[in-house]
């Protein structure tokens, strides 16, 4: 039997299935009212389908028909390389964990101690914004550089941290491991406000790598990710970077397989581990893509990827959450075949890490390759059709906006480079504003900010970055109303017993804490003189808000609202949809920091 009549048949064996989940599907739906009872059973498939930034559609269930028209995904390790391109260190039980140091005072002790403790791998920021350059030798002292990577990170001097981390190599008489990285990315460094986009930096930094068996230069679409890009803007970025790169190097005199060889490719890893997962397959299908139509031969179109998880994904506030986010992105970087992962401490977003939080990144990597066994199987989600079907979307999407941005002005220059990212950047404003919208409403809830917050928590404290990160976050808005707590609490005005408005009471509370505002809880009531008697022996806040059952609202909510005016009280707020005259309204689905900000300002009175 032919494969294409294989697909027939199974594709047909899994007809009566399929309409059985979609009965099945259907009722829940008609029940919650999401579908309508004259509605077919299908139409279950549009209404659960989730769409990306990207206007990207993620159906809810993966099925053969979804990729029985794709191209093949090949064998791990060979083009397109979707399944992998096997770049890392083969003596390696999996990922190559590579830990970030920008402290000032890292001391060698440090530097030993992380590679001693798992990582196999050392990321290391140098100049204003990192470690002094002149103590560089110091800290390398107890580093065989031969069986332990090294990537610089010198936004402000790459080529002379580049020439002085091989003056150390060279004192040392060490040989270098050939996944140690010069880090030079020019046009990263001037997205985050460092320099010029100079390409003959990545020229000289290839010619210093090249003779050392070592790569020069970084593609670092991080860069557009901490600025608010979605996957394909970020894929997009960096396949720009790096043909922008190739020429630059070809002309110097490099040969296409030399100069692809000199790259690495750095992205980020969100806690959509799925999103995470395709983007980082289609990475690599998209360099092959490039690699291919330039001429360059198949081994050298495989792509070496560092990915670290994601800076705007992490909170302040209940920041030992940011260990879940991290796990997840950590899982899903690995999953989706990274060579090289570092997992960002869960204290970043407060200031510099500290030994506690730094070992707890190292070892979410550690547990997942040694304890969850996440390394043992090369590409686990291969085959399947979702993650198959989206990182073939997310490619496409990607290749598209590469095009057009590439179109611009062939991107044959550093000016025209500027054009294309000048553009990159009005787009990606249009992302945010459509990310911060979902944010906003709590359609992208973050756990322990905007959902769940904890009003009494105090800050972890530590020590300041040498210069701030620029990194944009999604907590932000809600952290600046965190931030200030308001003076005065609203008042809670619970309807009825506690079985009757804890519902509501519960999702007020919450909701106005992640604003920064308290409340005072009436407690059971049973009518309006009630009510306006705890208002009063709370002090009378201005900003009363009530919770109850509809049929409370319905039965003596009226009287509770005139009452309470009648007594003075200057807003009244009804969590829930009702038909009661009241100032404001808290329900699910509203636009939150509009209503925290309302509510915020009569608060101030």
């Amino acid at each position: 039997m032919s494969s294409e009549a294989q697909k027939v048949d199974l594709a047909e064996g899994l007809n009566p299935q399929r309409e059985a989940w979609e009965k099945a599907t259907a009722a829940v739906l008609r029940k919650s009212r999401r579908l309508s009872e004259d509605a077919s059973d299908d139409e279950v498939w549009g209404v659960l389908a989730a769409t990306t930034l990207d206007e990207v559609e993620i159906t809810p269930l993966g099925t053969p028909s979804q990729v029985a028209e794709l191209p093949s995904v090949g064998a791990p390790g060979a083009a397109p390389y979707t399944r992998g391109s096997l770049t890392g260190d083969p003596t390696l039980s999996g990922w190559d964990i590579r830990g970030w140091f920008v402290d000032p005072a890292t001391d060698a002790e440090s530097i030993q101690a992380e590679l001693e403790n798992g990582a196999n791998s050392l990321w290391l920021t140098l100049g204003e914004t990192g470690i002094a350059l002149e103590r560089l030798a110091e800290l390398l002292e107890p580093v065989f550089l031969d069986l332990a990577p090294v990537v610089l990170d010198s936004p402000e001097g790459p080529i002379a941290a580049a020439q002085e981390f091989l003056r150390i190599v060279d004192n040392k008489g060490s040989d270098l491991h050939p996944n140690t990285c010069l880090g030079v990315d020019p046009a990263g460094n001037r997205w985050r406000g460092f320099g010029a986009r100079d390409l003959d930096l990545v020229v000289e930094a290839a010619r210093l790598a090249q003779s050392r068996g070592i790569r020069g230069v970084l593609v670092d679409a991080t860069v557009a990710h901490e600025q608010g890009a979605s996957e394909v803007q970020e894929l997009a970025y960096s396949m720009m970077v790096a043909v922008t790169y190739l020429r630059a190097l070809t002309e110097a005199g490099f040969s296409l397989d030399e100069a692809a060889g000199q790259l690495e490719f750095r992205y980020a890893a969100t806690d959509n581990q799925f999103l995470t997962i395709a983007k980082i397959r289609a990475a690599r299908a998209l360099w092959n893509q490039v690699g291919e139509l330039s001429g360059v031969s198949e081994p050298a179109r495989a792509q070496h990827q560092h990915v670290v998880t994601s800076r705007p994904m992490m909170a302040r506030y209940d920041s030992y959450t940011n260990m879940l986010r991290t796990t997840v992105a950590a899982l899903a970087a690995g999953v989706g075949g990274a060579a090289a992962v570092t997992v960002l401490p869960f204290d970043e977003p407060l200031g510099l890490p500290t030994p506690f939080s730094r070992r707890i990144a190292r070892n979410t990597s550690s547990l997942l390759i040694h304890e969850s066994h996440v390394a043992k199987v090369i590409d686990p989600a291969g085959g399947s059709h979702m993650i198959e079907k989206l990182t073939d979307d997310m490619g496409m999407a990607s290749w598209a906006l590469f095009g057009e941005l590439d179109g611009l002005d062939e991107l044959e220059g550093v000016e025209d480079l500027d054009v294309a990212i000048e553009r990159l950047e009005e787009l990606v404003l249009d992302i945010r504003a459509a990310r911060e919208e979902l944010i906003a409403t709590r359609a992208m809830p973050i756990t322990g900010v905007s959902e769940f917050p904890n009003l009494a928590e105090e800050l972890l404290e530590r020590d300041p970055y040498p210069k701030a990160p620029t990194s944009y976050r999604y907590a932000a808005a809600y952290e600046v109303l965190r931030d200030h707590p308001t003076a005065n609490p609203v008042f809670l005005a619970t309807l009825g017993p506690i079985s009757a408005h804890t519902a509501r009471a519960t999702f007020v509370t919450n909701l106005f804490a992640a604003g920064g505002i308290a409340v005072g809880v009436a407690g059971a009531t049973a009518n309006a003189d009630e009510v306006v008697d705890r208002w009063k022996e709370a002090g009378q806040p201005p900003v009363v808000c009530l919770a109850g059952a509809d049929s409370a609202y319905t039965e003596w909510g009226a009287d509770v609202v005139a009452a309470l005016r009648a007594a003075g009280a200057a807003h009244v707020i009804v969590a829930g949809a009702s038909d009661l005259e009241v100032d404001d309204t808290a329900k699910v689905g509203l636009n939150a920091l509009d209503f925290l900000n309302r509510t915020r300002e009569v608060l101030a009175r």
